[in-house]
């Protein structure tokens, strides 16, 4: 197995971080603190983070809003597994009825009695994400309705640049929201310009007003061992003060043959929640380590059908590849109340990123499986500066309540890196049998030096925004305005020789408007305008203005859609159609320039909630419409652009057994509709369907609550192609078993 030295000097950071951390928590008065298993529940309906299947009351769920530090989170919603709403950039956290924007915050409750281990398996859960890896890696890729969202592009407790990179840990994380639909103006630009069609967002876990202190051991195929302690206290006068720590530790071989993955986590959140100030300082390291990792696999261009997926365990890839990646974050965040109606806040964080890896992804040339290997070493360092300040004001002109917003935030940021390319292997594989062991000894390509890497690039964004929300009509009205003024300036430098190549610096304004109609307590209808924004392409060397920049991307989105709350059970309706630029070479000019568009309308439907007690359910449905146009020489004008599929369906089912107390039974049905791989349609992966199956049990030992949670993900073990997002495949994961037990002291 691969051990690079920067891994094993991340271990002791991440060991100290995480020692310092139980240190800090231990070293406060405990406070007395009994628990049976029906308390429990009420305590999972109050904090999300000790619910095991036990029903769940919506009346006292709503009644614990106001103990979060910061601005306060929603409360979790009938059935634990979703929250009544979420962060909606810049205007805040907000309730789902009152947002014209589509939002699904899914809770630590859901995450734990899941088993996630990243936010890929979240969001399994949502029918408008799919699912892939990044290109030529391991990392973690998005789409949200038929757009790429990567890795690069999360926020943290609503600001960007400070989450970490590739792979998250999912275990330091009270909430998975994600947001539909360009965001521009509510969060900024992203780092690496994606997202157009809708963004996710992290919210730390933080101490709860009763004491927290879980120990969860696991296990998953086919070795996969680890721990997750997670411990939580308020102390001080009127328990102003909080701490909360996370540690996991997870190692071994997956469901895939051969491949090791480590994870590692050690994290911190701080709160103080005063009478007029509130305060939270979140801080973690993040670390992943993979060796012989199965990557996505590229499509050569004579390849004239994409053969069948091979056995879903099957590890194509080389052995030699490996992947050492490590995050070592902090965000600091404050409020203050200047009066009732006037409050100001900031927000500050950092982080920085280490990451080496061996790559050497398969190019499929024939529909028999044979492939080229090539390969590469790349290593990568980045530091990240995110800085977010504002003011909200509230007033009354009349009949009608206004709440401005008014702020400005900054991303800044620098990368080094260096690389090595060596020699394609021709035909030197096939994803179905032999692959090389190692890579070619010559090397093709170079850049910079591995001790020493260079810099190659430093971005910085600035804006400034300001938005009116007017309420009126005995507050059954809300019609929402604002705009974002956003610069962008990126510097590119030679890796050889430290000459700056590309300085691209330019500007655009981001507007949004929204209006939300509260016809009833229960029902809402709402309509949205929102742009997003995206660096521009550099024109190739085969085009006449070659280095050329061209202007920001913007893209725009219309949205209507409805939103039902019963208290018990919720559903969503949305109708939206959203075009983002493209640009290509034109073959008659020779100019590079953005004349294509990508145009992806669609339905979705979500439901949630706890129906009938003791079943819950979540999930729902989208439908695409999606259709490039203005192609190079018109020749894909009509076409699907790759990668989205025609429609997405997921259904995830809780029942409690009425016969064994404590014991709860899940199924969860994923459907993904064919989709295409290039933009000629003539290369296609068919749908697939996935079932994954579960069981937990509550019980008490020694008076403390037990839980012992097993899920099977891909029941039926199918082989199948789950991606073509990029043009290039992602393969779905195999059978994989989960067994875990929770202990609540």
């Amino acid at each position: 197995m691969h051990v690079s030295s920067t891994a094993k000097r991340r271990t002791f950071s991440t060991l100290l971080l995480a020692s310092v951390s139980i240190l800090a928590v231990t070293a406060i008065p405990v406070m007395s603190y009994g628990q049976t298993a029906d308390n429990g529940a009420t305590e999972a309906t109050e904090t999300t983070d000790t619910g095991d299947g036990i029903t769940l009351d919506p009346i006292r769920v709503e009644d614990q809003a106001t103990s979060q530090a910061g601005d306060p989170t929603p409360p979790v919603y009938s059935g634990g597994q979703v929250a009544t709403g979420g962060r909606v950039g810049v205007l805040g956290n907000q309730d789902n009825l009152d947002t014209p924007f589509a939002t699904t915050s899914y809770t630590s409750e859901l995450i734990k009695n899941q088993q996630a281990e990243d936010i890929a398996d979240v969001v399994d859960n949502d029918p408008s994400v799919t699912n892939s890896y990044s290109y030529g890696g391991f990392g973690n890729n998005f789409t949200i309705r038929g757009f790429a969202l990567d890795s690069d592009d999360i926020a943290l407790d609503g600001m960007y640049g400070t989450a970490p990179r590739q792979i998250v840990a999912i275990e330091m994380y009270d909430r998975v929201e994600v947001l539909k639909g360009a965001s521009t103006f509510l969060n900024g630009v992203p780092p690496g310009s994606s997202g157009v069609g809708g963004t996710i967002n992290l919210v730390p876990k933080r101490a709860t007003d009763n004491p927290i202190t879980s120990l969860t051991t696991s296990y998953g195929a086919s070795s996969q061992g680890g721990g997750h302690l997670d411990v939580g206290r308020r102390f001080g006068k009127e328990d102003r003060f909080g701490v909360r720590t996370n540690f996991v530790y997870r190692d071994g071989e997956t469901a895939i043959d051969d491949e090791d993955r480590t994870t590692k986590l050690g994290s911190i959140a701080l709160d103080y929640r005063g009478e007029k100030t509130r305060v939270t300082l979140d801080a973690a390291i993040n670390e992943q380590n993979i060796d012989h990792g199965r990557t996505p696999i590229n499509l050569g261009s004579t390849l004239t059908a994409i053969p069948d997926a091979p056995s879903s365990d099957f590890n194509y890839n080389s052995e030699w590849t490996y992947n050492d990646m490590q995050d070592t974050f902090a965000q600091l965040r404050a409020e203050y109340d200047v009066t009732d109606t006037t409050m100001v806040y900031a927000a500050v964080g950092g982080r920085h990123m280490e990451e080496e890896g061996g790559y050497s992804t398969p190019t499929l040339t024939s529909t028999d499986g044979t492939a080229d290997y090539g390969g590469s070493v790349i290593k990568r360092e980045d530091e990240n500066i995110s800085a977010l300040t504002g003011i909200r004001q509230q007033f009354e002109t009349g009949p009608v309540k206004h709440e401005v917003n008014l702020g400005t935030s900054g991303i800044w940021q620098k990368n080094h890196q260096a690389y090595e390319f060596y020699s394609t292997a021709t035909g030197g594989g096939n994803i179905y049998g032999s692959h090389p062991a190692d890579h070619s000894p010559t090397v093709t390509f170079a850049r910079g030096d591995f001790d020493n890497m260079p810099l190659r690039d430093t971005t910085k964004m600035t804006s400034y925004f300001l938005a009116d929300t007017l309420t009126f009509w005995n507050d059954r009205i809300h019609l929402t305005g604002g705009v974002r003024h956003q610069k962008i300036n990126v510097t590119t430098f030679d890796l050889a020789t430290g000459a700056e190549t590309e300085n691209y610096n330019d500007s655009a304004v981001s507007p949004v408007a929204g209006i939300v109609g509260n016809i009833t307590d229960q029902w809402s209808v709402y309509a949205n305008y929102a742009e997003g924004l995206q660096k521009g392409e550099t024109a190739p060397n085969t085009a006449i203005n070659t280095g050329e920049t061209l202007a920001p991307y913007k893209s725009e989105q219309y949205e209507i859609g409805a939103k039902a709350d019963y208290g018990v059970v919720g559903a969503g309706i949305a109708l939206f159609q959203t075009s983002k630029p493209a640009a290509y070479t034109d073959q008659t000019t020779q100019i590079y320039a953005a004349d294509g568009e990508q145009e992806n309308r669609g339905i979705e439907l979500t439901v949630f909630g706890e129906p009938v007690k003791g079943i819950r359910i979540l999930g729902g449905f989208t439908i695409y419409d999606s259709e490039l146009s203005g192609t190079a020489g018109g020749t894909n004008d009509g076409n699907t652009p790759s990668g989205v599929p025609d429609y997405v369906a997921k259904l995830n089912l809780e029942y409690d057994l009425p016969f064994l107390a404590g014991a709860t039974i899940n199924a969860r049905l994923i459907h993904t509709a064919s989709q295409y791989a290039n933009e000629a349609n003539t290369l296609s992966i068919p749908s697939w369907t996935r079932l994954d199956l579960g069981a937990r049990y509550t019980t008490e030992v020694h008076e403390y609550p037990v839980t012992i949670r097993a899920n099977i993900e891909n029941v039926t073990d199918s082989d199948y192609w789950a991606s073509a997002n990029g043009g290039y495949l992602t393969m779905g994961a195999p059978l994989t078993a989960k067994i875990s037990l929770t202990a609540d002291f």
